[in-house]
């Protein structure tokens, strides 16, 4: 066990990824790249933090914002309930007037997990917290030849025992990027460049030529399909706009008129284009539409006209934004 984990000291040494997060233990900015790289690419992430970090340098400057300021620098990113959570926690910091140092105080903020609190509490507070993400189950089960299907509770129950062993004391830290860098860079899910690997000679896949095969990954549920048609309507340099409500994709976000498994009947629209949008566990199939008419149509009740000029002010899904390039 303790050879494993100083493998992985030595490997993040001398190859570990130079990130901008990394240069400090401010606990503000390591929570925010946490939440940012949650189902995102380094790459779009680190741009992302950059601009939240210059427009919010501070985490009282992020609470004092308003949610659509926050859903705008969102914008691109997805899965928007991360923005939302990431703008809720922020005030939950600032009404506490200093961000949490125990696992318990930072898994207690909105939108922060096992995985979010053990990052922030090992880089910035020093505290011996084992991460368990995708990289690291992937390390683990290659590794020591693990075969029960991430994804299960047995799984993270049997994967947080092991990660916990292996914890070095007072360096977790160092040895949680390390896991993360390693899984990414060199036990990657395609490829893994086995032959340059220092674990290479006690791993248990790489000897038993199970490396594609593992992890196991628990069986995913067919995405399920819904139908839209997204209708611009401009009306003497203004068009309608409404906020998504909670429960569905997009909660809190601005669209426009908006129909689901119909087709809208305004005389004289014209259809721009037809897009398939994929989301994790939904495919969205939707008909673009132009809609120009001299006098405001009757709109269901939710839906308030702007200028034109305004829309860049509201946080809007990337739908939105493909139909308006679409125009």
């Amino acid at each position: 066990m303790k050879a494993f984990a100083h493998t992985i000291l030595q490997w993040y040494a001398a190859y570990g990824r130079d990130l901008p997060w990394r240069h400090t233990r401010d606990p503000y900015a390591v929570w925010l790249s946490e939440i940012i790289l949650q189902q995102t690419r380094i790459a779009q992430g680190t741009a992302y933090w950059k601009r939240f970090m210059e427009r919010f340098p501070t985490v009282r400057d992020l609470s004092e914002a308003s949610e659509d300021e926050v859903l705008r620098l969102w914008e691109g990113l997805g899965y928007y309930s991360r923005a939302r959570n990431l703008h809720a926690a922020a005030r939950q910091i600032t009404a506490l007037g200093a961000f949490p140092d125990t696992l318990e105080g930072i898994r207690a903020l909105k939108g922060v997990g096992d995985y979010t609190a053990a990052a922030i509490g090992s880089i910035c507070f020093g505290l011996d917290a084992a991460v368990l993400d995708g990289n690291v189950y992937r390390v683990l089960a290659r590794h020591f030849g693990i075969a029960t299907p991430v994804g299960t509770t047995a799984a993270k129950k049997e994967f947080t025992a092991l990660a916990d062993r292996l914890l070095p004391q007072g360096e977790a830290g160092a040895y949680n990027q390390g896991m993360m860098d390693f899984g990414a860079l060199q036990c990657t899910p395609l490829s893994p460049a086995c032959m340059t690997c220092p674990l290479q000679g006690s791993c248990h896949a790489f000897a038993t030529g199970r490396t594609t095969l593992l992890p196991v990954k628990k069986t995913a549920a067919k995405p399920l399909e819904r139908h839209l048609s997204y209708v611009y309507i401009r009306c003497q340099g203004e068009t309608p706009i409404r906020r998504r409500g909670a429960g569905d994709i997009w909660q809190g976000l601005w669209e426009p008129y908006v129909l689901e498994d119909a087709a809208p009947s305004f005389p004289g629209i014209r259809r721009l284009k037809s897009v398939r949008h994929q989301l994790t566990h939904r495919t969205l199939l939707v008909d673009f539409y132009l809609y120009e008419t001299p006098a405001r149509p009757p709109l269901p009740d939710g839906y308030k006209w702007i200028p034109e000029a305004e829309l860049d002010r509201y946080g809007k899904p990337r739908l939105f934004e493909l139909l308006l390039e679409a125009l």
